[in-house]
């Protein structure tokens, strides 16, 4: 019994906060509380900073990419050579193949562990630049408008609250100037 009472009370209580959360919120709206939201995502796919860091990215990594395709190649020509001619070898020659496979297969692992794990710690510190980057584009447009209230990713929102064009127009506008106009 007594626990159904605090069971009562507590919804009581959850529905009372309730009700004036909505009316804050309504008064809020009267008041003249700027709210905006911004898609964070749009923006990480859609910014210019975005992708001219993949851009760099991808230009840092194609040397040690071109090497592991070539160190690829090189393996596949040596088993293409132990298939065709293993037979044929003598037991010497055949052995020193199978062990130079087994050390390319080994080293190319490695060089493609390393190789990754490089690139996921680069790609994290560019992501967390741009991050930054955004937020701090975010919240100068937010100051500039007068936003009371700006939030990312929410499950429902009106067009008319979405400023994620306008944050988005702000970052061309921010890359062209720090690019120099080119």
């Amino acid at each position: 019994m007594r626990m159904q009472l605090t069971s009562l009370v507590t919804a009581r209580i959850g529905v009372l906060l309730g009700a004036v959360l909505v009316a804050f919120t309504a008064n809020a709206q009267t008041e003249g509380l700027k709210i905006g939201v911004v898609n964070v995502t749009r923006l990480l796919e859609q910014a210019p900073q975005a992708q001219s860091a993949m851009g760099a990215l991808q230009e840092e990594f194609a040397p040690r990419q071109r090497e592991l395709a070539a160190l690829q190649q090189s393996l596949q020509e040596k088993q293409e050579t132990y298939e065709r001619d293993g037979a044929v070898m003598g037991e010497t020659e055949r052995l020193n193949l199978e062990r130079e496979l087994r050390d390319g297969q080994r080293d190319m692992q490695r060089e493609q562990n390393e190789y990754i794990e490089d690139l996921n710690i680069r790609r994290n510190e560019e992501l967390s630049n741009l991050q930054r980057s955004l937020l701090q584009e975010v919240q100068t447009y937010a100051r500039d408008a007068g936003y009371d209230l700006v939030v990312a990713d929410v499950l429902f929102y009106s067009s008319a609250i979405d400023i994620t064009e306008e944050v988005l127009s702000g970052l061309e506008a921010s890359f062209t100037a720090d690019d120099g106009g080119s």
